[in-house]
């Protein structure tokens, strides 16, 4: 089958109107299964295709159809993320699909390649993604950004109280304490999303809200300063997701967990960010497994490392970069730092020392997943060792955290 000579296909825009194909095709790829839509809260299969129509309305979807069929599609859902502390604007790739029957004539990638274009037009500078497949992403220029590590700590194994000036109310998830916290943790945290109304509806959709409670710590001056999303069930404690401005409130929510010491045999949860929870226990023999969680790409090389806050240098270097699929992204770009304007300057002239290296590598590098170190040693980067410390000091080293999902 070839499809760009035949006229019966066409690669365009999904409206609203075609909501239901669109999530047809994403439950038929996915294989959502009634136990899926059960433990999300929803009466049916149709009540959770319906709950997708509110990101495809915000987002800009591109898809394949054949005789008016949609057979393959890709959403990008526009978002705001914190890089080192500065704001960039970022398209989220989802509802990435084609029926198997299509599969293996380029649908993809020319959708990929439009999705670039208009991450592009649209200021999105960086890409993150949920990756089904890593591999299949990776050949597309994106790489793992960050990881979520799942814990298993049993009821003798938790934290003894640390005395705390302050104190922890269970309220509601969506009271306007959660919301004050998360976006003053967002603005110091590396790779978070800043989340908009929207973005928190997206972060309960699929997970029934009614079983869920927010503890949030406040300090003796009554500021808030840290929320624990959590439920109880057959003795087993829940912790959905963890945040805190400051240590002490980090000890005020563990010492909540302890206190339900009498009614649980476990505490399960997850930290989206490679920070091993046992060192900070006393008794950290505990079960912890790390998994890669979210992918990013950089989307525009010379528009991201325009923004990136490094950190002041007195030598030029310049990346050779190649992409396998932005083909403005392939060639050299240059950096010198302005002290005046403390500010770095691209250009695409190969000023001082190479480093050679991938789209994927570099995203790695620049989101701080891997340091240009380790990546010289495994071999994805190449360059001289007085530029390899460069690099080092550089970049800043903050792994990032992100604890969403679309």
């Amino acid at each position: 089958m070839d499809i760009d000579s035949n006229q019966a296909f066409e690669i365009r825009n999904v409206e609203e109107t075609d909501v239901d194909q669109f999530n047809e095709l994403l439950s038929y790829v996915f294989q959502i299964t009634e136990a899926d839509i059960e433990e999300s809260g929803f009466d049916s299969k149709r009540d959770m295709i319906k709950s997708k129509k509110p990101i495809l309305e915000v987002s800009k979807v591109f898809g394949w159809f054949h005789k008016e069929k949609l057979i393959s599609q890709i959403a990008i859902y526009p978002c705001t993320v914190n890089i080192h502390g500065t704001m960039y604007q970022m398209g989220g790739v989802t509802g990435v699909g084609t029926y198997p029957e299509y599969a293996g004539h380029g649908l993809m990638q020319a959708l990929v390649e439009r999705a670039l274009n208009q991450m592009r037009q649209d200021g999105q500078w960086i890409s993150y993604l949920y990756p089904y497949n890593i591999p299949y992403y990776r050949r597309k220029g994106w790489e793992i950004m960050s990881d979520k590590l799942t814990f298993s700590i049993r009821d003798t194994q938790l934290p003894k109280t640390v005395t705390v000036p302050g104190y922890v109310e269970r309220q509601e998830v969506d009271h306007p304490d959660v919301f004050t916290v998360y976006d003053q943790f967002s603005k110091v945290n590396h790779g978070a999303l800043q989340r908009t109304p929207f973005n928190w509806e997206e972060y309960w959709r699929y997970e029934n809200e009614e079983e869920r409670t927010a503890a949030i710590y406040y300090d003796e001056h009554q500021n808030p300063q840290g929320v624990l999303f959590y439920w109880v069930a057959e003795e087993v404690f829940h912790i959905r997701e963890m945040f805190y401005l400051t240590q002490e409130a980090r000890n005020g929510l563990w010492n909540f967990i302890s206190a339900h010491f009498s009614m649980v045999y476990w505490v399960k949860g997850n930290i989206y960010k490679n920070e091993p929870l046992a060192f900070l226990l006393e008794d950290g023999q505990i079960k912890e497994t790390i998994e890669p969680y979210y992918m990013a790409r950089i989307v525009d090389v010379t528009q991201f490392l325009a923004r990136y806050p490094f950190k002041s240098f007195d030598r030029p270097f310049h990346f050779v970069v190649t992409d396998p699929v932005a083909k403005w992204n392939t060639g050299i770009f240059s950096l010198t730092y302005n002290a005046t304007e403390q500010r770095v300057i691209i250009g695409n002239e190969p000023i001082g020392d190479a480093v050679t290296l991938d789209i994927q590598t570099l995203t790695c590098l620049m989101m701080n997943y891997r340091r240009a170190a380790y990546l010289s040693r495994i071999e994805r980067l190449h360059t001289t060792q007085e530029t390899l410390l460069t690099l080092e000091r550089i970049i800043p080293d903050m792994e990032a955290y992100f604890g969403d999902y679309f």
